[in-house]
């Protein structure tokens, strides 16, 4: 189910998981905002997931990496986003919306932060 960008999916047994993306143009700040999710979703007990190039890293077979502490540790320093950027929209390529929520149900994703 999709809400204002945002995914809400069912978890299994396993850990709870949140995916970030950042898609549109890049802006200051993104990786603070990066840092901060990913700092306070895991002292919650969350594994975070970030896609890279936007919305392009949730098309196809997906692009997404763990985030931990040590990736996040000092990124608020640096300037742009580390998971990188695009103008990707699912609704404009062919079945984009269905590769979108297939790759989210396989991962079994409770939150998409975009």
């Amino acid at each position: 189910m999709f809400y204002r960008g945002i995914y809400m999916g069912i978890t299994g047994s396993r850990k709870k998981q949140i995916g970030i993306l950042t898609g549109g143009g890049d802006a200051p700040g993104l990786n603070a905002v990066i840092r901060g999710i990913t700092v306070r979703a895991i002292s919650m007990g969350y594994d975070v997931l970030g896609f890279k190039k936007g919305w392009a890293g949730l098309l196809g077979e997906g692009e997404h990496h763990p985030l931990d502490l040590d990736k996040v540790e000092s990124i608020h320093m640096l300037g742009g986003t580390i998971l990188g950027t695009s103008r990707t929209n699912p609704y404009k390529v062919p079945n984009g919306v269905e590769q979108v929520k297939k790759n989210l149900e396989n991962l079994k994703l409770i939150t998409l932060l975009q």
